[in-house]
C-alpha cells in the first residue's frame, strides 16, 4: 500500500504545510515530504505519531475508504448471447448483482424466443416491457404483455417468458433475491 499520498491528503485536509506536521511530530520537514513521496517509509511508531498529529489512528487510516460503485458503463455490463433455446441475450445490468438483494437484467428475445421455466421461489420478480409483446407463463396461466406493460409476481409456480410477437422484444427483468 503506498500510505504517502493518503498522509498527503490528511494533512491537507487539516490545513498543515509540511513544516507544521514536522514540528508536531518532532521530525524533520525533508522526512515529511519523503513519506508523502513513498521515498522513506515511517516506523509505527512515527507513523502513529502523524497519524495523532493529524486527528486520526491506524485502524481509520488503513480502513478502506473506497466507495461502492453505483454506477455502471456499458462495458462493466455482462452478456449472455444468443442462447439457442431464448434466441435473444440476457445483459445484466448490475455486474455485482449476485452479492444484492435484487438483481435486473435486460431480457431480449426474438420472435419466437422464451426463458427456461424459472422454478418456483421465494421472493418478488418485476418485469417491464421496453419492446414487443411477450406472454408470462405462471403456473397453468398465460399473461400477454405490450410494449409498456409490466408485471409483478410472487413466484410461487414455475415461470417462464415468450415472444409472441413478430419482432425482437426486451424486457427489463427484476427479481429479488437474484435467480438469473
Amino acid at each position: 500500500m503506498q500510505i504517502g499520498e493518503k498522509l498527503r491528503q490528511l494533512r491537507i485536509r487539516h490545513n498543515l504545510t509540511q513544516g507544521e506536521l514536522a514540528d508536531r511530530c518532532e521530525l524533520s520537514k525533508g522526512f515529511i515530504s519523503q513519506v508523502e513521496r513513498d521515498l522513506a517509509s515511517p516506523s509505527i511508531a512515527t507513523l502513529v505519531d502523524m497519524l495523532e498529529c493529524l486527528g486520526s489512528n491506524l485502524q481509520t487510516f488503513f480502513t478502506d475508504d473506497s466507495k461502492e460503485k453505483v454506477v455502471f458503463a456499458p462495458g462493466d455490463l455482462f452478456e449472455k448471447p444468443d442462447d439457442e433455446e431464448l434466441r435473444g441475450k440476457i445483459t445484466w445490468l448490475v455486474p455485482t448483482a449476485q452479492k444484492n438483494s435484487m438483481e435486473p437484467i435486460l431480457l431480449e428475445l426474438a420472435p419466437g424466443g422464451e426463458t427456461d421455466e424459472m422454478p418456483s421461489h421465494e421472493g418478488e420478480e418485476f418485469g417491464y416491457v421496453l419492446a414487443g409483446r411477450v406472454t408470462l407463463v405462471l403456473g397453468d396461466h398465460e399473461y400477454p404483455v405490450k410494449t409498456g406493460g409490466s408485471f409483478c409476481i410472487h413466484p410461487a409456480n414455475p415461470h417462464t417468458l415468450k415472444n409472441i410477437g413478430k419482432t425482437k422484444a426486451r424486457v427489463l427483468w427484476v427479481s429479488t433475491p437474484p435467480s438469473f
